[in-house]
């Protein structure tokens, strides 16, 4: 993924929903029940790591072993899970260290954040918690690590297969397909199947069918990300349906029915999805490494301009989130009037920023009728003022010229070539134009639009009928000699 290119537009909680949701993540409130836990007898390692012999009491004080109200979960697995929770209250300064030698600890300034801090400061908390499971999670099990190892052999880690920089790469380049694949439209509840994840990261965009060897890579893939994404959801970054232990008892290969597309139900192999937290936290992760990954109501406080071209390039349902935004904070007149100026212009991006200005102009109410009228002898405007005065029921709308009804059609085809390049509906637009005005070649090639002889050629490539796909070449290249071109 190209860091040059903007990354369609992410639909954010607020920030007050995300820090509640921040507070309910199990390893953020068992990180801060630690450190309210820990007192003057707490001892830690040089590295900050909770001794020992004081995990099972931790564990105990996270209701993770011992009393009625208990975990159903091994002793190693409820130590384990104090010790995480007990690094990322270090890292994230709810405990500090204050005498390493002695190993001993003391609340954290940033524990009060948790309980009397703003929202953006309480998931500044939980953005450094996410930093510390993510680095956790791009640690392999050095027990599979060492199997290859023989016993009583010296073990020098720099030989062993496992390449930090390289493991937590893919796991970056994991989460921002799984971003990438949750901000499309209506594509952010759904889970994504593990398979379909893996691969995403380790098949070439152009192979064909995948190799046996490529298909052995997407399966270690799979279980790698089986393992972190159990280690990621407590920090409440996905929501995660783990691989069927089952299957994986079953196969040799738990991905390959999946990947060659047998009949075994997908959700066996795992299904995940980022949490409204969690597609904060990827943005927030992506933006810090210098993408341009813009979220609905960056463009709130913009001027028209600025809104017209930022969603130029967003999917219909962001397009019409962002500026239903952008209209709640202006009056609807000056509104309408600020759009249609902002949608003048003959460069070659106006067609879409006028196609833009109409669909905005449908969210406002009649009180923007005096300004569509200001524009009803502009060559430009003019037509579109007409359909939403029509559109609005507004008496006495005058009936547009042959040459603006011909310059609107130019535009407008311009314009979905612009929004959708060769599309099904374009080729429907095309073949009804051709088919019910007569003549239709002859007139358009006259139209004094900057884009005429681009939609002809246009109209020409996407006609099915030869006679008439050739009449519209015809026409381009009459505009092209009448455009000195």
């Amino acid at each position: 993924m190209s860091d040059s290119s903007p990354l369609p537009p992410v639909r954010l909680h607020s920030e007050a929903e995300l820090a509640r949701d921040a507070l309910a993540a199990p390893l953020v409130s068992h990180a801060a029940r630690l450190a309210r836990w820990a007192g003057p007898d707490t001892r830690v390692e040089a590295g900050g790591e909770l001794v020992e012999e004081q995990l099972p009491a931790a564990a105990e004080a996270l209701g993770l072993i011992g009393g009625e109200g208990a975990a159903e979960a091994s002793v190693e697995d409820a130590l384990a899970s104090a010790a995480e929770a007990w690094r990322v209250a270090v890292d994230t300064g709810l405990v500090e260290v204050v005498d390493e030698e002695e190993g001993t600890v003391t609340v954290g300034e940033d524990l009060a954040l948790l309980t009397s801090g703003s929202p953006h400061e309480v998931l500044a908390v939980w953005l450094g918690a996410l930093e510390t499971v993510l680095a956790d999670a791009s640690v392999p099990d050095l027990d599979d690590l060492l199997d290859a190892v023989d016993e009583g052999t010296e073990v020098d880690f720099s030989q062993l297969d496992w390449d930090p920089e390289a493991e937590a790469d893919l796991l970056d380049g994991v989460l921002a397909n799984l971003y990438l694949l949750s901000v499309g439209d209506g594509a952010a509840d759904s889970p994504v199947p593990l398979p379909a994840l893996a691969a995403s990261v380790v098949v070439p965009s152009d192979m064909g069918e995948p190799t046996n060897d490529v298909l052995e890579q997407v399966s270690d893939t799979m279980m790698r990300l089986d393992d972190q994404f159990r280690l990621l959801e407590p920090v409440g970054l996905v929501a995660y349906w783990p691989v069927d232990e089952a299957l994986m008892a079953d196969s040799d290969d738990p991905a390959a029915g999946a990947a060659t597309g047998d009949d075994t139900d997908v959700s066996r192999y795992g299904m995940v999805r980022l949490t409204p937290l969690g597609l904060y936290g990827v943005r927030a992760r992506l933006l810090e490494s210098g993408f341009e990954a813009p979220a609905v109501g960056d463009l709130a406080d913009k001027g028209a301009d600025a809104l017209l071209d930022g969603t130029a390039t967003f999917p219909a349902t962001a397009a019409r989130a962002e500026t239903e935004q952008w209209l709640t904070r202006r009056e609807p007149l000056a509104a309408a009037r600020e759009l249609l100026a902002a949608a003048r212009g003959g460069d070659a991006g106006a067609p879409l920023r006028r196609l833009l200005c109409q669909q905005a102009l449908s969210l406002v109410g009649a009180e923007a009728g005096p300004a569509l009228r200001e524009v009803l002898d502009d060559l430009e405007l003019g037509g579109l003022a007409r359909v939403w005065l029509s559109e609005h029921g507004a008496p006495d709308v005058p009936a547009p010229s042959e040459a603006m009804v011909f310059w609107l059609t130019i535009d407008t085809v311009a314009a979905q070539l612009a929004a959708e390049g060769n599309s099904a509906e374009l080729r429907g637009l095309v073949e009804g134009l051709a088919q019910q005005h007569g003549g239709f070649f002859e007139a358009a090639w006259r139209v004094e639009h900057p884009a005429t002889a681009d939609v002809l050629e246009a109209m020409g490539r996407l006609h099915p009928d030869k006679r008439v796909a050739k009449e519209a070449r015809k026409a381009a290249f009459k505009a092209r000699s009448q455009q000195g071109g």
